[in-house]
């Protein structure tokens, strides 16, 4: 993947997860909102986890996941580890 990883597929990939097509707690401005507070536990953050790995062909360490409180978190790893995985 040439392009990062940005919050609209972030937002795909949580709806996914949930089951559901549309999810208002993810509309808006919800970069710096914590995963907990948008109803996402660590169990969704790691299915989250599982989709982004077979999404992008890469390995988000559990440790990483979990400690990403929020999308911007999230999202600055996967990016990283695009990067990493580019180079």
């Amino acid at each position: 993947m040439s392009e990062a990883f940005s919050i609209d597929d972030l937002r795909r990939i949580l709806r996914e997860g949930a089951g559901v097509s549309e999810s208002g707690a993810l509309d808006g401005d919800i970069l710096d909102t914590e995963f907990e507070d948008l109803g996402y536990d660590s169990l969704a953050l790691l299915e989250t986890s599982g989709r982004i790995d077979r999404e992008l062909g890469i390995r988000l360490p559990d440790s990483a996941v979990i400690e990403s409180r929020t999308p911007r978190a999230l999202l600055r790893t996967v990016n990283n580890l695009l990067v990493g995985a580019a180079g």
